[in-house]
């Protein structure tokens, strides 16, 4: 959740800590703190609740001469939201700072031994808890401060992305992680290190993923990995392909907008390469399964939480329409917590835009303890689960800095969409099945710039309906996911009570809740369920609700029931999605801007949940 990052060189290190503390604001914007260590091998610690433009204002006149440093933007999650809170956090002596992403879980045990030994804390935090025992252990035992955090970490129980300095040993930051993300990034005679590459890209390309119980130990001219043995490990080297442009607003006038209107390209990117019209097929390069393998699959468990978790539903009814292979959907958190019954020719998928998500990465982990093949979907080369899956796919959306997923999404989908077909196509497709399909699916990205020209339409639309309290979203088949899905982006930018249905479920308790104050979003466009759907419609209208609704043509029908309509292009069932969930994205944007909410960091929320 929270954001590291760290700094050691010639560059200037406030500027620097600070530049890349903006680039992972959306990771957690509670608080914002540096520690800077100057020549004298003294240490500073600035700090302040609040987004990072109140740290960069505080420290304007802050004239430092500090050869490294380290800083943190925080999520909260124990203790509140207050300057004491904020991290980086100081031992006793003030010789030690320290910050942290994740949670301790045997805090207060270890707080209650600290305290019998002297120990005095100033904040409500887990995290101080760790740096008061690698200080005792220090001191105690006069060992080396990397060795000192060892013998720390491996008594400490839960999760941690940790970056320590101090003035012990003033010439290196030391860093380690367990279920939080870290990279170091390899400058000329600098040495960077983050919680994501977003941070340190406009600095270096070239950059070391960490591993869970792995520390690091970096100086300006080099970096020295080891295990919680203090075993030396030797790691490879990546070079990161994204560009400075790709994490800039680029004229848009939020991260959130500029996303949403990069779908159709996104769209083409996760198709490129992998779409065989000739043969009517897919192409995966990294599903490192043999066809025998993929044929023998006799049930696909997807989990994921969140957005990916509603295209894992979309990915259920493309991957039974077109592969018949059973599928089963989960909540990441809950898979590994009700010993699931895995069966020797399951497969499970984990879905993650992240590729960080700690829920599903757990998941992943507890399936491979049972024993069978788990395959990623994730948007984050080098990511955690990436790195863990015995194969998958790649998003390639681009980076996606807004808390609230757009583009993620709709390439999720579109690459469930790839897998189903080549699954099917494996099994029984046949080849002019398969042509017709990917036929269709290379328009999909033209049919969604069509709904994107409509901007200022649906923005019409929101500002009629800033002002509602509730909102219930409906759709059937392929397009219940996407009812969730809307229903999830109006809650968490616009901070309204949303909730998506299946619309036949409308009957079975939600249309007590409708009335004239009531807006109700139908996803109404053509299908086999389509005149079902016209009937819930005249179900809502006879009780005065207020109909949205989406559809592929104004019909008499659709003219005298609905107050507002979007027109969008027709497209085959299965593809529909796609098309759909886009006015709906639009529509949760421009009344969250109309209430005039920040719709990039949206109260409460980070981009990347790495805690449970």
């Amino acid at each position: 959740m929270c954001g590291i990052v760290g700094y050691i060189g010639k560059g200037n290190v406030k500027e620097i800590l600070l530049d890349s503390l903006q680039r992972l604001e959306y990771r957690g914007y509670d608080s914002a703190g540096i520690a800077l260590l100057d020549t004298s091998n003294k240490i500073e610690i600035f700090k302040k609740t609040g987004r990072i433009s109140n740290l960069r204002l505080d420290l304007h006149s802050v004239n430092s001469q500090a050869k490294m440093g380290i800083g943190h933007t925080r999520w909260a999650t124990h203790g509140g939201v207050t300057n004491e809170n904020a991290h980086p956090h100081f031992d006793c002596g003030n010789n030690i700072a320290l910050v942290h992403n994740g949670i301790i879980e045997n805090y207060n045990v270890l707080k209650n031994l600290l305290e019998k030994k002297g120990h005095k804390f100033n904040s409500e935090t887990d995290t101080e808890i760790l740096v008061h025992l690698i200080e005792d252990i220090y001191k105690t035992e006069k060992i080396s401060l990397e060795e000192s955090v060892i013998k720390a970490l491996n008594l400490v129980q839960g999760t941690y992305g940790i970056a320590l300095i101090s003035s012990y040993e003033p010439n290196k930051i030391i860093c380690a992680r367990n279920g939080s993300p870290l990279v170091v990034g390899m400058g000329q005679n600098e040495m960077f290190v983050a919680s994501d590459v977003n941070a340190i890209i406009p600095y270096t390309r070239n950059v070391i993923y960490l591993e869970d119980k792995e520390m690091v130990v970096i100086n300006e001219e080099n970096c020295n990995t080891f295990n919680l043995n203090y075993e030396k490990i030797v790691k490879p080297i990546s070079k990161v392909e994204w560009d400075l442009e790709a994490i800039s607003q680029n004229g848009y006038e939020t991260f959130m907008l500029k996303e949403i209107f990069e779908q159709p390209d996104a769209m083409l990117n996760a198709m490129r390469g992998r779409v065989n019209l000739p043969e009517g097929a897919i192409k995966f390069g990294g599903l490192n399964l043999t066809e025998a393998e993929t044929r023998d699959i006799s049930r696909i468990i997807i989990t994921a939480c969140g957005t990916s978790w509603h295209a894992a539903l979309v990915g259920e009814y493309l991957i039974e329409t077109f592969a018949k292979i059973p599928v089963e959907v989960d909540y990441a958190s809950e898979f590994r917590y009700r010993n699931p019954i895995i069966q020797k020719n399951d497969i499970l998928l984990v879905i993650s835009q992240s590729g960080e998500t700690l829920d599903t990465l757990e998941a992943l982990r507890e399936a491979k303890r049972k024993g069978i093949k788990v395959l990623g979907i994730t948007n984050v080369v080098g990511s955690t689960i990436a790195r863990e899956c015995d194969g998958g796919i790649y998003l390639h959306a681009g980076p996606e800095i807004g808390v609230a997923s757009t583009k993620a999404f709709t390439n999720q989908v579109i690459v469930m969409i790839m897998l189903a077909i080549y699954l099917g196509r494996l099994k029984h497709m046949s080849f002019y099945e398969g042509q017709r399909l990917l036929n269709e699916l290379n328009k999909i990205p033209e049919k969604v710039n069509e709904v994107l020209k409509q901007a200022e339409k649906i923005k019409a639309i929101a500002k009629k309906y800033q002002y509602a309290k509730n909102f219930l979203y409906l759709g059937r088949g392929f397009n219940y996911p996407v009812a969730l899905e809307g229903a999830l982006k109006l809650k968490e930018i616009s901070y309204i009570h949303a909730e998506g249905y299946p619309a036949a479920e409308m009957k079975h308790g939600p249309i007590a809740l409708i009335d004239e104050n009531m807006p109700v979003v139908f996803l109404a466009t053509t299908g086999p369920l389509y005149d079902k759907v016209i009937s819930n419609i005249r179900e809502v209208k006879a009780r005065n609700g207020r109909i949205i609704a989406i559809v592929n043509q104004l019909t008499d029908d659709l003219s005298k029931y609905t107050d507002d309509v979007v027109i969008v292009p027709e497209t085959f069932e299965e593809f529909s999605p796609l098309v759909n969930v886009v006015p709906l994205q639009l529509l949760a944007y421009y009344i969250a801007r109309e209430k005039n909410l920040d719709v990039d960091k949206p109260r409460n929320l980070a981009k990347s949940v790495t805690v449970e």
